[in-house]
Protein backbone atom coordinates (compact mmCIF):
# COMPACT_ATOMS: atom_id res chain seq x y z
CA UNK A 1 0.00 0.00 0.00
CA UNK A 2 1.43 3.14 -1.12
CA UNK A 3 1.57 6.47 1.08
CA UNK A 4 -0.89 8.16 -1.10
CA UNK A 5 -3.37 5.32 -0.10
CA UNK A 6 -2.49 4.82 2.87
CA UNK A 7 -3.33 8.66 3.66
CA UNK A 8 -6.57 8.50 1.59
CA UNK A 9 -7.71 5.49 4.27
CA UNK A 10 -6.85 6.87 7.14
CA UNK A 11 -9.11 10.26 6.22
CA UNK A 12 -11.58 8.03 5.23
CA UNK A 13 -11.88 6.47 8.73
CA UNK A 14 -11.92 9.75 10.40
CA UNK A 15 -14.41 11.12 8.48
CA UNK A 16 -16.83 8.31 9.20
CA UNK A 17 -15.54 8.38 13.03
CA UNK A 18 -16.52 12.00 12.96
CA UNK A 19 -19.89 11.18 11.48
CA UNK A 20 -20.09 8.89 14.33
CA UNK A 21 -19.33 11.85 16.84
CA UNK A 22 -21.77 13.93 14.86
CA UNK A 23 -25.10 10.95 15.49
CA UNK A 24 -23.63 11.29 18.66
CA UNK A 25 -24.02 14.89 19.37
CA UNK A 26 -27.68 14.70 17.79
CA UNK A 27 -28.56 12.15 20.10
CA UNK A 28 -27.39 13.05 22.95
CA UNK A 29 -29.11 16.79 22.38
CA UNK A 30 -32.27 15.56 21.95
CA UNK A 31 -32.35 12.42 25.00
CA UNK A 32 -35.07 13.21 27.55
CA UNK A 33 -33.51 12.73 31.21
CA UNK A 34 -36.65 11.46 32.46
CA UNK A 35 -36.97 8.37 29.72
CA UNK A 36 -33.05 8.07 30.37
CA UNK A 37 -34.14 7.02 34.13
CA UNK A 38 -36.81 5.18 32.80
CA UNK A 39 -33.98 3.08 30.93
CA UNK A 40 -32.15 2.48 33.58
CA UNK A 41 -35.62 0.96 35.96
CA UNK A 42 -35.66 -1.29 32.88
CA UNK A 43 -32.55 -2.61 32.99
CA UNK A 44 -31.84 -1.83 29.25
CA UNK A 45 -27.76 -2.06 28.49
CA UNK A 46 -26.25 0.81 28.72
CA UNK A 47 -29.05 3.04 30.49
CA UNK A 48 -26.78 3.84 33.15
CA UNK A 49 -23.93 5.15 31.48
CA UNK A 50 -26.61 6.61 28.92
CA UNK A 51 -28.14 8.17 32.22
CA UNK A 52 -25.06 9.70 33.54
CA UNK A 53 -23.84 11.14 30.16
CA UNK A 54 -27.25 13.20 30.17
CA UNK A 55 -26.51 13.98 33.92
CA UNK A 56 -23.41 16.23 32.33
CA UNK A 57 -24.93 16.66 29.18
CA UNK A 58 -23.12 19.93 28.14
CA UNK A 59 -19.97 18.81 29.59
CA UNK A 60 -20.39 15.72 27.11
CA UNK A 61 -21.70 17.71 24.07
CA UNK A 62 -18.44 20.11 24.16
CA UNK A 63 -16.43 16.87 24.18
CA UNK A 64 -17.93 14.98 21.43
CA UNK A 65 -18.06 18.47 19.71
CA UNK A 66 -13.99 18.68 20.23
CA UNK A 67 -13.63 14.74 19.28
CA UNK A 68 -15.87 15.44 15.74
CA UNK A 69 -13.77 18.41 14.77
CA UNK A 70 -10.64 16.85 15.38
CA UNK A 71 -11.39 13.82 13.27
CA UNK A 72 -12.76 16.56 10.55
CA UNK A 73 -10.01 18.91 10.09
CA UNK A 74 -7.33 16.04 10.40
CA UNK A 75 -9.06 14.35 7.31
CA UNK A 76 -9.42 17.41 5.60
CA UNK A 77 -5.54 18.11 5.86
CA UNK A 78 -5.16 14.53 4.92
CA UNK A 79 -7.01 14.41 1.96
CA UNK A 80 -5.02 17.70 0.95
CA UNK A 81 -1.96 16.61 1.10
CA UNK A 82 -3.20 13.41 -0.77
CA UNK A 83 -4.94 15.40 -3.92
CA UNK A 84 -1.57 17.89 -3.72
CA UNK A 85 0.19 14.61 -5.21
CA UNK A 86 -2.27 14.01 -8.09
CA UNK A 87 -3.39 17.67 -9.53
CA UNK A 88 -1.19 20.78 -10.22
CA UNK A 89 -0.84 23.38 -10.48
CA UNK A 90 -1.42 23.87 -6.81
CA UNK A 91 -4.68 26.33 -6.73
CA UNK A 92 -6.44 23.76 -8.79
CA UNK A 93 -5.47 21.23 -6.14
CA UNK A 94 -6.53 23.17 -3.06
CA UNK A 95 -10.14 24.24 -4.93
CA UNK A 96 -10.48 20.45 -5.79
CA UNK A 97 -9.72 19.66 -2.14
CA UNK A 98 -11.84 22.19 -0.76
CA UNK A 99 -14.77 21.06 -2.31
CA UNK A 100 -14.47 17.73 -2.16
CA UNK A 101 -14.66 18.13 1.65
CA UNK A 102 -17.46 20.42 1.65
CA UNK A 103 -19.34 18.07 -0.08
CA UNK A 104 -18.30 15.44 2.18
CA UNK A 105 -18.62 17.30 5.38
CA UNK A 106 -21.86 18.75 5.09
CA UNK A 107 -23.00 15.37 3.59
CA UNK A 108 -21.33 12.38 5.72
CA UNK A 109 -20.59 14.54 9.18
CA UNK A 110 -23.28 17.10 8.89
CA UNK A 111 -26.93 15.81 7.42
CA UNK A 112 -26.68 12.27 7.57
CA UNK A 113 -25.28 11.23 10.77
CA UNK A 114 -27.25 14.56 12.55
CA UNK A 115 -30.41 13.10 10.59
CA UNK A 116 -30.08 9.75 12.44
CA UNK A 117 -28.89 10.74 15.70
CA UNK A 118 -32.56 12.61 15.93
CA UNK A 119 -34.54 9.99 14.48
CA UNK A 120 -32.86 7.12 16.68
CA UNK A 121 -31.42 9.43 19.91
CA UNK A 122 -32.09 6.46 22.47
CA UNK A 123 -31.08 3.62 20.17
CA UNK A 124 -27.55 5.38 19.34
CA UNK A 125 -27.42 7.02 22.69
CA UNK A 126 -27.40 2.99 24.50
CA UNK A 127 -24.18 2.11 22.42
CA UNK A 128 -22.35 5.56 22.44
CA UNK A 129 -22.59 6.45 25.80
CA UNK A 130 -20.12 3.92 27.19
CA UNK A 131 -17.02 5.10 24.84
CA UNK A 132 -18.13 8.76 25.66
CA UNK A 133 -17.89 8.20 29.32
CA UNK A 134 -14.12 6.70 28.96
CA UNK A 135 -13.23 9.42 26.68
CA UNK A 136 -14.37 11.99 28.75
CA UNK A 137 -12.53 10.35 31.57
CA UNK A 138 -9.36 10.81 29.50
CA UNK A 139 -10.10 14.20 27.26
CA UNK A 140 -12.09 15.92 29.99
CA UNK A 141 -9.80 17.98 31.23
CA UNK A 142 -8.62 19.33 27.65
CA UNK A 143 -11.92 20.04 26.95
CA UNK A 144 -12.29 22.24 30.02
CA UNK A 145 -8.67 23.72 29.33
CA UNK A 146 -9.85 25.03 25.27
CA UNK A 147 -12.77 26.27 27.09
CA UNK A 148 -11.31 28.26 29.30
CA UNK A 149 -9.00 29.47 26.57
CA UNK A 150 -11.61 30.85 24.55
CA UNK A 151 -13.33 32.74 27.51
CA UNK A 152 -10.35 34.41 28.31
CA UNK A 153 -9.37 35.34 24.22
CA UNK A 154 -13.49 36.25 24.07
CA UNK A 155 -14.44 39.77 24.87
CA UNK A 156 -17.45 40.14 27.48
CA UNK A 157 -18.68 37.27 29.41
CA UNK A 158 -17.90 33.85 28.66
CA UNK A 159 -19.69 30.54 29.20
CA UNK A 160 -17.97 28.42 31.61
CA UNK A 161 -19.43 25.30 30.29
CA UNK A 162 -19.00 26.48 26.81
CA UNK A 163 -21.00 28.52 24.21
CA UNK A 164 -22.14 24.86 22.22
CA UNK A 165 -25.55 24.55 24.24
CA UNK A 166 -27.93 26.98 24.48
CA UNK A 167 -31.01 28.68 25.59
CA UNK A 168 -31.38 29.88 21.74
CA UNK A 169 -30.94 26.31 20.46
CA UNK A 170 -33.40 25.14 22.34
CA UNK A 171 -35.62 27.84 21.61
CA UNK A 172 -35.53 26.80 17.79
CA UNK A 173 -35.96 23.22 18.38
CA UNK A 174 -39.29 24.39 19.95
CA UNK A 175 -39.90 26.38 17.11
CA UNK A 176 -39.28 23.91 14.65
CA UNK A 177 -41.58 21.15 16.56
CA UNK A 178 -44.35 23.30 16.13
CA UNK A 179 -43.52 24.13 12.72
CA UNK A 180 -43.93 20.48 11.91
CA UNK A 181 -46.93 19.99 14.28
CA UNK A 182 -45.10 17.91 16.63
CA UNK A 183 -46.06 20.91 19.45
CA UNK A 184 -49.66 23.76 18.92
CA UNK A 185 -48.82 26.97 18.64
CA UNK A 186 -50.24 27.47 22.73
CA UNK A 187 -47.69 25.23 23.64
CA UNK A 188 -44.85 26.41 22.21
CA UNK A 189 -45.73 30.18 23.63
CA UNK A 190 -45.91 28.39 27.08
CA UNK A 191 -42.37 26.80 26.64
CA UNK A 192 -41.37 30.40 25.21
CA UNK A 193 -42.99 31.46 28.33
CA UNK A 194 -40.96 29.42 31.06
CA UNK A 195 -37.59 30.43 29.54
CA UNK A 196 -38.25 34.30 29.69
CA UNK A 197 -39.54 33.74 33.57
CA UNK A 198 -35.65 33.73 34.09
CA UNK A 199 -35.90 37.10 32.98
CA UNK A 200 -38.48 38.88 33.93
CA UNK A 201 -38.50 40.91 37.36
CA UNK A 202 -40.96 40.97 40.38
CA UNK A 203 -41.71 44.61 39.42
CA UNK A 204 -42.94 43.85 35.94
CA UNK A 205 -45.75 41.34 37.23
CA UNK A 206 -46.49 42.90 40.80
CA UNK A 207 -49.98 44.89 41.74
CA UNK A 208 -48.88 48.13 42.28
CA UNK A 209 -48.64 49.56 45.91
CA UNK A 210 -51.75 52.12 44.57
CA UNK A 211 -53.89 49.47 43.94
CA UNK A 212 -53.31 46.76 47.29
CA UNK A 213 -55.95 45.62 49.27
CA UNK A 214 -55.05 46.18 52.53
CA UNK A 215 -56.43 45.74 56.22
CA UNK A 216 -55.83 47.59 59.71
CA UNK A 217 -53.94 45.26 62.41
CA UNK A 218 -56.54 46.54 64.86
CA UNK A 219 -59.62 45.86 62.53
CA UNK A 220 -62.06 43.04 63.59
CA UNK A 221 -62.52 39.71 62.62
CA UNK A 222 -65.77 40.83 61.15
CA UNK A 223 -64.50 44.10 58.97
CA UNK A 224 -61.86 41.60 57.49
CA UNK A 225 -63.88 39.28 56.55
CA UNK A 226 -66.28 41.41 54.98
CA UNK A 227 -63.49 43.15 53.10
CA UNK A 228 -62.24 39.95 51.79
CA UNK A 229 -66.01 39.01 50.65
CA UNK A 230 -66.29 42.17 48.80
CA UNK A 231 -63.36 42.45 47.33
CA UNK A 232 -63.04 38.55 46.42
CA UNK A 233 -59.16 38.36 47.81
CA UNK A 234 -58.89 35.39 50.28
CA UNK A 235 -55.43 37.03 51.42
CA UNK A 236 -55.53 40.12 52.66
CA UNK A 237 -51.88 42.11 53.77
CA UNK A 238 -52.53 43.27 57.56
CA UNK A 239 -50.78 46.90 57.69
CA UNK A 240 -49.49 48.67 61.10
CA UNK A 241 -49.03 52.77 60.30
CA UNK A 242 -49.07 52.78 56.74
CA UNK A 243 -48.85 50.40 53.55
CA UNK A 244 -44.81 50.55 53.92
CA UNK A 245 -45.62 48.96 57.53
CA UNK A 246 -46.89 45.47 56.17
CA UNK A 247 -46.80 43.83 59.28
CA UNK A 248 -48.47 40.71 58.46
CA UNK A 249 -50.97 38.96 56.32
CA UNK A 250 -53.96 37.20 56.98
CA UNK A 251 -56.11 34.31 55.09
CA UNK A 252 -59.99 33.89 54.86
CA UNK A 253 -59.46 30.16 56.25
CA UNK A 254 -58.48 31.65 59.46
CA UNK A 255 -61.33 34.29 59.66
CA UNK A 256 -63.95 32.26 59.00
CA UNK A 257 -63.76 30.11 62.03
CA UNK A 258 -62.51 32.80 64.12
CA UNK A 259 -65.94 34.52 62.87
CA UNK A 260 -67.83 31.63 63.92
CA UNK A 261 -66.79 30.91 67.39
CA UNK A 262 -67.98 32.83 70.67
CA UNK A 263 -66.37 36.19 70.65
CA UNK A 264 -64.44 35.54 67.74
CA UNK A 265 -65.91 38.70 65.07
CA UNK A 266 -64.84 41.30 67.54
CA UNK A 267 -61.14 39.70 67.80
CA UNK A 268 -58.39 42.08 66.20
CA UNK A 269 -57.06 40.66 62.87
CA UNK A 270 -52.91 40.52 63.84
CA UNK A 271 -54.03 37.93 66.35
CA UNK A 272 -55.07 35.29 63.08
CA UNK A 273 -52.48 37.21 60.92
CA UNK A 274 -49.37 35.01 59.60
CA UNK A 275 -46.41 36.32 58.84
CA UNK A 276 -45.72 37.97 55.84
CA UNK A 277 -42.78 37.31 53.03
CA UNK A 278 -40.60 39.59 51.27
CA UNK A 279 -38.74 40.24 48.41
CA UNK A 280 -36.89 43.22 46.56
CA UNK A 281 -38.95 43.89 43.05
CA UNK A 282 -35.93 43.73 41.29
CA UNK A 283 -36.25 39.23 42.05
CA UNK A 284 -36.39 37.42 39.11
CA UNK A 285 -39.47 35.50 38.80
CA UNK A 286 -37.70 32.21 38.36
CA UNK A 287 -36.30 32.52 41.81
CA UNK A 288 -39.31 33.83 43.25
CA UNK A 289 -41.31 31.13 42.29
CA UNK A 290 -38.78 28.21 43.77
CA UNK A 291 -38.73 30.26 47.10
CA UNK A 292 -42.32 30.63 47.33
CA UNK A 293 -42.86 26.78 46.60
CA UNK A 294 -40.39 25.73 49.07
CA UNK A 295 -41.80 28.48 51.73
CA UNK A 296 -45.19 27.48 51.21
CA UNK A 297 -46.08 31.23 50.98
CA UNK A 298 -48.78 32.15 48.11
CA UNK A 299 -48.39 35.90 48.55
CA UNK A 300 -44.79 37.94 48.49
CA UNK A 301 -44.96 41.37 49.08
CA UNK A 302 -42.02 43.35 47.24
CA UNK A 303 -40.16 46.00 48.37
CA UNK A 304 -38.17 48.73 46.38
CA UNK A 305 -34.32 49.94 47.23
CA UNK A 306 -35.66 51.83 49.69
CA UNK A 307 -37.28 49.69 52.05
CA UNK A 308 -40.68 50.78 50.87
CA UNK A 309 -43.82 48.79 50.16
CA UNK A 310 -43.75 49.08 45.67
CA UNK A 311 -46.40 46.00 45.27
CA UNK A 312 -47.60 42.55 46.25
CA UNK A 313 -47.72 39.38 43.65
CA UNK A 314 -48.58 35.86 44.03
CA UNK A 315 -47.81 32.03 42.72
CA UNK A 316 -50.77 33.15 40.29
CA UNK A 317 -49.11 35.72 38.99
CA UNK A 318 -46.11 33.66 38.12
CA UNK A 319 -47.97 31.24 36.99
CA UNK A 320 -50.07 33.74 34.54
CA UNK A 321 -47.13 34.57 33.17
CA UNK A 322 -46.15 31.08 31.65
CA UNK A 323 -49.90 29.96 30.91
CA UNK A 324 -51.39 33.36 30.45
CA UNK A 325 -54.60 34.55 32.08
CA UNK A 326 -56.31 32.62 34.94
CA UNK A 327 -60.14 33.37 35.57
CA UNK A 328 -62.41 31.09 37.30
CA UNK A 329 -66.56 31.99 37.91
CA UNK A 330 -65.95 34.54 40.05
CA UNK A 331 -63.96 37.03 38.46
CA UNK A 332 -66.31 39.59 36.49
CA UNK A 333 -65.56 40.61 32.66
CA UNK A 334 -63.66 43.83 32.71
CA UNK A 335 -61.91 45.66 29.72
CA UNK A 336 -59.62 44.03 27.96
CA UNK A 337 -56.15 45.34 28.15
CA UNK A 338 -55.71 46.11 24.71
CA UNK A 339 -58.76 47.65 22.89
CA UNK A 340 -58.74 48.60 18.95
CA UNK A 341 -61.04 51.40 18.23
CA UNK A 342 -62.60 52.34 15.13
CA UNK A 343 -60.59 55.82 14.69
CA UNK A 344 -57.75 53.20 14.29
CA UNK A 345 -56.40 54.17 17.77
CA UNK A 346 -55.89 51.40 20.44
CA UNK A 347 -57.21 51.94 24.20
CA UNK A 348 -54.58 50.32 26.65
CA UNK A 349 -54.92 49.89 30.03
CA UNK A 350 -52.57 52.37 31.99
CA UNK A 351 -50.44 49.07 32.89
CA UNK A 352 -49.86 47.93 29.98
CA UNK A 353 -46.24 47.17 29.73
CA UNK A 354 -44.31 50.13 27.33
CA UNK A 355 -42.63 47.01 25.85
CA UNK A 356 -46.15 45.47 24.62
CA UNK A 357 -46.75 49.06 23.68
CA UNK A 358 -43.59 49.18 21.84
CA UNK A 359 -44.65 45.76 19.73
CA UNK A 360 -48.01 47.07 18.81
CA UNK A 361 -46.97 50.26 17.35
CA UNK A 362 -43.84 49.01 15.82
CA UNK A 363 -41.30 51.33 18.04
CA UNK A 364 -38.55 51.10 20.56
CA UNK A 365 -39.27 53.01 23.92
CA UNK A 366 -36.46 51.27 25.82
CA UNK A 367 -34.67 54.36 26.62
CA UNK A 368 -37.88 55.49 28.79
CA UNK A 369 -37.07 54.73 32.58
CA UNK A 370 -40.58 53.59 33.47
CA UNK A 371 -42.58 50.16 32.86
CA UNK A 372 -46.16 51.03 31.98
CA UNK A 373 -48.01 53.31 29.78
CA UNK A 374 -49.53 55.22 32.71
CA UNK A 375 -45.69 56.31 33.67
CA UNK A 376 -44.23 57.13 30.17
CA UNK A 377 -47.28 59.34 30.40
CA UNK A 378 -46.03 60.56 33.67
CA UNK A 379 -42.52 61.04 32.85
CA UNK A 380 -43.37 63.08 29.86
CA UNK A 381 -45.71 65.34 31.14
CA UNK A 382 -43.52 66.00 34.67
CA UNK A 383 -46.62 65.30 36.80
CA UNK A 384 -49.02 62.78 38.11
CA UNK A 385 -51.32 62.39 35.17
CA UNK A 386 -54.94 63.02 35.49
CA UNK A 387 -58.04 62.05 33.29
CA UNK A 388 -58.16 63.98 30.24
CA UNK A 389 -54.18 65.00 30.37
CA UNK A 390 -52.33 64.43 26.88
CA UNK A 391 -48.82 63.80 25.44
CA UNK A 392 -47.03 63.11 22.82
CA UNK A 393 -44.05 60.09 23.28
CA UNK A 394 -42.19 58.67 20.16
CA UNK A 395 -44.42 59.78 18.03
CA UNK A 396 -47.23 58.16 19.23
CA UNK A 397 -50.15 60.62 21.25
CA UNK A 398 -51.44 59.32 24.66
CA UNK A 399 -54.85 60.52 25.83
CA UNK A 400 -55.97 59.65 29.52
CA UNK A 401 -58.75 57.99 30.45
CA UNK A 402 -60.65 57.44 34.48
CA UNK A 403 -62.29 58.54 37.05
CA UNK A 404 -62.70 58.70 40.49
CA UNK A 405 -61.59 55.46 42.59
CA UNK A 406 -63.15 54.19 46.07
CA UNK A 407 -61.93 56.68 47.82
CA UNK A 408 -62.91 59.50 45.36
CA UNK A 409 -59.67 60.22 43.85
CA UNK A 410 -59.28 60.67 40.64
CA UNK A 411 -56.99 57.93 38.81
CA UNK A 412 -56.24 57.09 35.20
CA UNK A 413 -57.52 53.60 34.21
CA UNK A 414 -56.88 53.72 30.55
CA UNK A 415 -54.89 55.36 27.79
CA UNK A 416 -56.15 55.95 24.37
CA UNK A 417 -52.98 55.70 22.08
CA UNK A 418 -52.55 57.06 18.32
CA UNK A 419 -49.85 58.20 15.76
CA UNK A 420 -49.58 61.57 15.66
CA UNK A 421 -48.71 61.52 11.96
CA UNK A 422 -52.30 60.57 10.59
CA UNK A 423 -50.91 59.08 7.64
CA UNK A 424 -49.30 55.90 10.43
CA UNK A 425 -52.76 54.96 11.59
CA UNK A 426 -53.58 52.72 9.12
CA UNK A 427 -50.15 51.52 8.83
CA UNK A 428 -50.66 50.91 12.59
CA UNK A 429 -53.23 49.35 12.49
CA UNK A 430 -52.49 46.97 9.75
CA UNK A 431 -49.30 46.01 12.11
CA UNK A 432 -51.59 44.95 15.04
CA UNK A 433 -53.07 42.65 12.83
CA UNK A 434 -50.17 40.62 12.35
CA UNK A 435 -48.49 40.80 15.82
CA UNK A 436 -50.55 38.66 18.96
CA UNK A 437 -50.78 40.74 22.20
CA UNK A 438 -52.34 38.90 24.85
CA UNK A 439 -55.56 40.24 26.77
CA UNK A 440 -55.68 39.11 29.89
CA UNK A 441 -58.47 39.98 32.09
CA UNK A 442 -56.86 42.72 34.62
CA UNK A 443 -59.58 41.41 37.41
CA UNK A 444 -57.15 39.25 38.80
CA UNK A 445 -54.22 41.28 38.82
CA UNK A 446 -55.85 44.78 39.68
CA UNK A 447 -57.04 45.34 42.84
CA UNK A 448 -58.21 48.62 44.68
CA UNK A 449 -57.31 50.22 47.79
CA UNK A 450 -60.46 48.86 50.70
Amino acid sequence: MGSPTALLVIAIALILLAGVFAAADAAVSTVSKARADGLVRLGRPGARQLALVIAERRRHINLILLLRMTCELTATVLVTVDILGWIEPLWLAIVVAAGVMVVVSYVLIGVGPRTLGRQHPYRIGLVVAGPVRVLGSILGPLSRLLIVLGNAITPGRGFREGPFTSEVELRELVDLAQERGVVEESEREMIHSVFELGDTVAREVMVPRTEIVWIEHDKTVRQALALALRTGFTRLPVIGESVDDIVGVVNIKDLMPAYMAEGGPQRVVEELMNPASFVPDSKRLDDLLKEMQVSHNHMAIAVDEYGGTAGLLTIEDILEEIVGEITDESDTDERPEVEELDSGAVRVSSRLSIDDLGELFGIDLEDHDVETVGGLLAERLGRVPLPGAEAEVAGLRLFAEGGKDRRGRMRITTVVVHPADAEAVNDAAQGRRRTRIPQPDESDRSVEHA
